[in-house]
C-alpha cells in the first residue's frame, strides 16, 4: 500500500471512531454541551474533564423526579434548608427520584445537602458533584430486583461516601470519575433494615486522595466487581480497591474484615486496576 492510500486509511479509521463515541453518546440521550464533555471523556480518558455549567438554579425545596428531567447541564444548588455542607444523616436532598425516573445533564454545586435520592430504580446519567454534602447520591429502594445506573458524570471532594447505598437490588457505574473524597461506594453497613446488594462498577477514573473504592458487607452476601478502573496520582498504593466488611443492623460501625479481591465478596484480577 502507498504511504497516501495508508494516510487515506488511518484517517477513515479516525473518523469512524470518533462518529461511533458520538452515536454511542446520543443514544444515551446525551447532546449539546454534554456531548463535548462525553466525547473528550471518552476519547482522552481525562480524570480532569469536567463540565462548564450552563447556568445556575438555586433549589430551596427538593425537586421531585417522576419520568426524565433534562437539566441541560445547568448547575443547581441548595438553599434555604437546603443550603448546608453538613454530614447531617436527615437533611433532604436537591433531588428525589420516583421509582424508575431518569436524571440526567446536571451540574449539583455547593451547598450540596444530601444531594440525589432514588427511592426505587432510576439512573443517573451525565450528572456532576462539585462539592458534596453528606452523600452525592443515595439508593433507597426496597426491591431485590430494583436496578440504580450511575452512566458518566462525576464527584468531588466528599468527606466521606460519594454513593451510599441503602436499599436492595444492584447498583451498577460506569464512565464515571471520583476525586479527593472518602469511598466511592459504600453499601450501608448499619442500616436497620439490611439487603443483599450487588456492586457493579467499569471504566472509573479515581484521583488520589481517596480512601477506598468500595465497600461491601460480606456477611450480608454482598458482591462487587471492579473493571477497568484506572487510579491516578497514588504511586503508593494508598487506596483500598475493595473492603470487606461485617454490617449490622443496631447501628454500630461495622467491622472491617479485609480488603482486595476474595473471589465472593470482591471479584476482579490484578489487571483490571491499573494506575496511571
Amino acid at each position: 500500500m502507498s504511504p497516501r492510500a495508508e494516510q487515506r486509511v488511518r484517517h477513515r479509521r479516525r473518523v469512524t471512531r470518533r462518529r461511533t463515541v458520538i452515536a454511542g453518546s446520543v443514544a444515551l440521550g446525551i447532546t449539546g454541551a454534554a456531548l463535548v464533555t462525553t466525547t473528550m471523556l471518552s476519547t482522552a480518558g481525562a480524570a480532569s474533564s469536567w463540565p462548564t455549567a450552563t447556568g445556575s438554579k438555586a433549589v430551596s425545596s427538593t425537586i421531585k423526579v417522576s419520568g426524565t428531567y433534562d437539566g441541560k447541564l445547568k448547575k443547581f444548588y441548595g438553599a434555604g434548608s437546603l443550603g448546608t455542607d453538613s454530614q447531617d444523616e436527615d437533611q433532604g436532598p436537591i433531588f428525589e427520584l420516583a421509582d424508575g425516573a431518569v436524571l440526567k445533564n446536571v451540574v449539583i454545586g455547593t451547598p450540596a445537602a444530601d444531594g440525589v435520592h432514588c427511592k426505587g430504580s432510576c439512573t443517573l446519567q451525565n450528572v456532576w458533584w462539585l462539592d458534596v454534602g453528606e452523600d452525592a447520591a443515595s439508593f433507597k429502594g426496597t426491591s431485590s430486583s430494583a436496578v440504580y445506573k450511575v452512566i458518566g458524570g462525576g464527584a468531588k471532594n466528599a468527606s466521606d461516601k460519594v454513593l451510599q447505598f441503602n436499599g436492595a437490588g444492584k447498583l451498577t457505574v460506569t464512565g464515571f470519575q471520583v476525586q479527593n473524597s472518602g469511598k466511592l461506594v459504600r453499601s450501608c453497613g448499619n442500616c436497620k433494615t439490611q439487603y443483599k446488594r450487588t456492586i457493579a462498577l467499569s471504566d472509573i477514573e479515581v484521583t488520589a486522595p481517596l480512601k477506598a473504592i468500595v465497600g461491601v458487607n460480606a456477611n450480608y452476601g454482598d458482591t462487587a466487581t471492579l473493571s477497568k478502573i484506572r487510579i491516578h496520582g497514588d504511586s503508593k498504593k494508598k487506596i483500598k480497591t475493595c473492603v470487606r466488611f461485617k454490617g449490622n443492623n443496631t447501628g454500630k460501625e461495622p467491622t472491617e474484615l479485609g480488603t482486595g479481591a476474595d473471589g465472593k465478596s470482591c471479584t476482579f484480577a490484578s489487571s483490571d486496576i491499573s494506575y496511571q
